[in-house]
């Protein structure tokens, strides 16, 4: 366990040049003359173990990770239809899996920040960072952290209000020091507390508490990684801070966060809402939040969202389950929950941001799940129309949290987007093998081992040329899997 103060000097990080980390190109990759390629058509095997590579072993069939014995190396591709196949690496186990260490950041007083890291032994693997969505924290990315952990930096952190860095202090106590009730909520008392009187479980918070946490603790650029709300606040970070950002991608980021107008960018607008998340709650919003608390935070209702979310059923949820019950069960969640629903809009939207980080080179991917039933691809694919050049991997059967329904997908893609920003486009991007893909865009199936079976599922690389029936197909295509359930 770490305990990190943030009193270490920054300066090292600001006055890193730009051009020594930042791939500057508009195109998948593909910007650099390259000559073609003969087409391919046997069962591709991909895979790391541990970031090294043992020819003793490579011919060994390990199923446990997805390997494939080397010999069906020359054999022609098998079909799904008129969609390649292609095997992939399982997650690693046991000694495999790169271990995972935790700490805590003190950021201001009483602001603490829970963090989890996974780090591989060579100092120049690129740093990533892993932004969860809301109601969740670090442990949704434990299978990231196992497995990109063996060859990169890997680091994520729990939102403030959220997982475990709720605060550990009551901002409003309901009674003086000492007599307090042990069950009582709290944040519902008559005043707050110094170090919270200005405290509010906004987008603005979260995005500075990243931006600090880049500067202080990790001190380099980094590759963010956001799901759901964590791809809002990674694009927006990205889009004001863009020295401290390598790439972006966005795993079905929300394209809306919160719903009162900023007072920094609506000041006249913003006065005629009485309240905005600050502490303590008012009388109103305190029987408000406890109505709605007592529903949304019953174990019941916890896992008919999960269901909602996650389009394979037979995938193993009870570690997430478990973890969301238990940060429920903090006293102070209810009034953290109040305040991030009534905290003002960004200073910029999702839209803004997405222009920003256009204009100023940040290179985004997009891996977004089609059976989500909130976010659904229609937002993806109005992300890559804006940017064109951004690749967008649609995958099928996956709902709102690919990293966890489909990790060994996502990794395999990251890998694939980190090592092409890496090498300045000389490695090709997934899928982009052959150019004529990255105009049309391809479809391919990936198969990979979980638990002794194998199993499979599409994904889909958007072209820079999206026509109207591409939108409208992919529309009717998600409803029609979200109406039933997704099994394999």
């Amino acid at each position: 366990m770490e305990v990190v103060s943030c009193s270490h000097s920054c300066s090292a990080l600001h006055q890193t040049p730009t051009s020594t980390w930042r791939l500057r190109v508009t195109g998948l990759g593909l910007g650099l003359a390259k000559p073609p390629r003969p087409r391919r058509s046997v069962v591709l095997c991909v895979g790391t173990t541990s970031g090294r590579s043992n020819s003793a072993e490579s011919s060994k069939v390990r199923a446990s990770q997805g390997f494939v014995d080397a010999a069906v190396q020359g054999i022609p591709s098998q079909k799904a239809g008129a969609v390649e196949k292609v095997v992939i690496q399982g997650l690693p186990e046991g000694p495999d899996s790169s271990a995972i260490s935790t700490g805590f950041w003190q950021w201001k007083p009483k602001l603490t920040v829970y963090y989890e890291k996974s780090i591989t032994k060579n100092s120049k693997a690129p740093a990533v960072l892993f932004l969860p969505g809301f109601g969740v924290g670090t442990f949704h990315f434990e299978k990231q952290l196992k497995d990109l952990g063996r060859d990169h930096k890997v680091w994520t952190m729990d939102f403030l209000g959220q997982g475990m860095s709720l605060p550990c202090e009551d901002p409003a106590p309901s009674s003086i020091a000492g007599e307090q009730n042990e069950e009582a909520l709290w944040g519902f008392g008559q005043d707050s507390q110094p170090w919270a009187e200005e405290l509010v479980y906004s987008v603005d918070l979260w995005h500075n508490q990243v931006q600090h946490f880049i500067e202080e603790v990790i001190r380099e650029p980094v590759y963010i990684v956001g799901n759901s709300l964590g791809g809002f606040v990674a694009l927006y970070l990205a889009a004001s801070c863009p020295h401290l950002v390598k790439g972006v991608t966005l795993l079905n980021a929300t394209p809306f966060w919160g719903f009162l107008p900023n007072p920094a960018t609506s000041p006249r607008l913003s006065k005629i809402f009485p309240w905005a998340g600050t502490f303590p709650l008012p009388s109103f919003v305190r029987k408000l939040t406890e109505a709605v608390w007592q529903k949304i935070s019953d174990p019941r209702s916890i896992q008919d969202i999960l269901k909602q979310v996650y389009a394979d059923h037979s995938t193993n949820v009870d570690k997430v389950f478990s973890r969301i019950v238990e940060i429920t069960q903090h006293p102070a969640a209810a009034a953290s929950f109040a305040s991030i629903m009534f905290a003002p809009r960004g200073q910029i939207s999702f839209q803004e941001a997405l222009i920003r980080c256009q204009s100023q080179g940040v290179p985004i991917s997009l891996m977004y799940g089609r059976e989500d039933p909130w976010v659904r691809p229609i937002w993806g694919i109005k992300v890559k129309q804006q940017v064109p050049g951004a690749p967008y991997y649609e995958i099928s059967p996956a709902g709102h949290c690919p990293h966890d329904e489909v990790p060994e997908v996502i990794n395999y893609l990251l890998r694939g987007w980190l090592k092409n920003l890496e090498s300045e486009g000389s490695i090709d991007l997934p899928f982009l093998e052959e150019p004529s893909c990255a105009e049309h865009g391809v479809s391919r199936e990936l198969e990979f081992v979980r638990g002794g079976s194998r199993k499979s599922v599409t994904v889909r690389l958007y072209g820079s040329e999206i026509s109207l029936w591409s939108q409208l197909t992919s529309f009717l295509n998600t409803h029609v899997s979200n109406s039933r359930v997704v099994s394999r």
